[in-house]
C-alpha cells in the first residue's frame, strides 16, 4: 500500500524533436513552436545580428558608391590626361572618393553601436563631458586634425594638382602621385616615393613648377671664375638656344649669373632648366671661360 501510495517519477523530458512531434499531434502548427523559439533567440542577440547587418550593409554600400560610380567617373578623367581640367577633375575625385568611403562607414559604424544599450548610455555620459572629452581629442589628435583640414583645403584650392611637378626647399623634389585626406604621395624620381603630411603643404613654401605662365622663358643659374670676362661669356652664348645672361651676385669666390631659354616641348621645366645649364657650361667651356674638370 505504502508502495502504490508513493509518488510515481517524473518521467524525463523529451526531445525538442519530440515536442514538436507532440504539439503537431494536439492539433496545433509545428510552425508556432518554431516562432517561439525564434522569438527568443532574437530577444537574445537581436542587437548583435542588427549592428552586424547595419555594418556589413554600410560597407557594400561604400564599395559600391566607390567602384561603380565615383571609380568610373576617376577613370573617365585619366582618358584625358592631357587637359588641364583633367588633372584638377582627378584631384578632386579622388579625395571626394575617399571622403565618401569613410563618411559612409563611420555613419554605419555608429548605427551599429547604437544598437547596444550599453553604448548609448557611454554616449549619453560622453556628451554630458563634451567640453573635456573635446580637449582631449584636440590633443591627442591635434596633428591628424591639422592634416585632414589641410587636405581638404587642398582639394578644394588645388594649390598641387596630381601630376604637378613641386620643390619644397632643398629637400623636396618630384612629381605629385597621389594626394590621400592627410598626406601626400611625391614620387622624386629616383625609385624614392616621399610621404609630406598636407599639413606641411600648406604652411611650408612649395613651388609648383607645373603652374603658371608655361610660355615664360626658362632659367637656370651657373658660376663663373671670379676674373671670367662677362662680355666675351655674352658672346659666346650667342647664337645658341639660350635668349640672354645677366649677373645674378659677384663674390671672391666667382660670379654667379643667369641664363635664359625657352621652354621645350616637354612640361618638365626643372629637367629644362638642367639642359640649359649644361648647354651653357659646354659653350663656355668652349671660349675657354670655364676651367676644365
Amino acid at each position: 500500500m505504502a508502495a502504490s501510495s508513493a509518488a510515481a517519477p517524473r518521467a524525463a523530458p523529451a526531445p525538442a524533436a519530440c515536442r514538436v512531434h507532440q504539439e503537431i499531434q494536439r492539433g496545433s502548427s509545428g510552425w508556432e513552436y518554431f516562432l517561439s523559439v525564434d522569438e527568443g533567440f532574437w530577444d537574445k542577440y537581436g542587437n548583435q545580428l542588427e549592428a552586424v547587418i547595419i555594418l556589413v550593409g554600410a560597407v557594400a554600400l561604400a564599395l559600391l558608391i566607390d567602384r561603380l560610380l565615383l571609380g568610373r567617373a576617376e577613370r573617365a578623367t585619366e582618358r584625358l590626361e592631357t587637359s588641364q581640367f583633367s588633372r584638377e577633375a582627378r584631384t578632386r575625385l579622388r579625395l571626394v572618393r575617399r571622403l565618401v568611403f569613410v563618411a559612409i562607414i563611420g555613419i554605419g559604424l555608429a548605427l551599429a553601436l547604437s544598437q547596444f544599450t550599453e553604448i548609448k548610455r557611454l554616449a549619453a555620459a560622453l556628451l554630458a563631458s563634451t567640453a573635456l572629452l573635446s580637449l582631449i581629442v584636440g590633443f591627442a589628435a591635434q596633428t591628424v586634425l591639422a592634416n585632414f583640414v589641410a587636405g581638404m583645403l587642398m582639394a578644394i584650392r588645388q594649390p598641387v594638382r596630381i601630376g604637378d611637378l613641386i620643390s619644397i626647399d632643398d629637400d623636396v623634389h618630384g612629381r605629385v602621385m597621389d594626394i590621400a585626406l592627410t598626406y601626400t604621395l611625391v614620387n622624386r624620381g629616383d625609385g624614392a616615393v616621399l610621404v609630406i603630411p598636407n599639413g606641411k603643404m600648406i604652411t611650408e613654401v612649395v613651388v609648383n613648377h607645373s603652374a603658371g605662365n608655361r610660355s615664360a622663358p626658362v632659367t637656370a643659374e651657373l658660376w663663373l671664375p671670379p676674373d671670367a670676362d662677362l662680355e666675351a661669356a655674352r658672346r659666346a652664348l650667342e647664337g645658341s638656344e639660350l635668349t640672354g645672361m645677366r649677373l645674378q651676385e659677384l663674390t671672391a669666390d666667382g660670379a654667379r649669373v643667369e641664363v635664359r631659354a625657352t621652354p621645350g616641348a616637354g612640361s618638365d621645366r626643372q629637367a629644362r632648366a638642367a639642359e640649359i645649364r649644361e648647354h651653357a657650361q659646354q659653350l663656355l667651356r668652349r671660349a675657354s671661360l670655364l676651367r676644365q674638370a
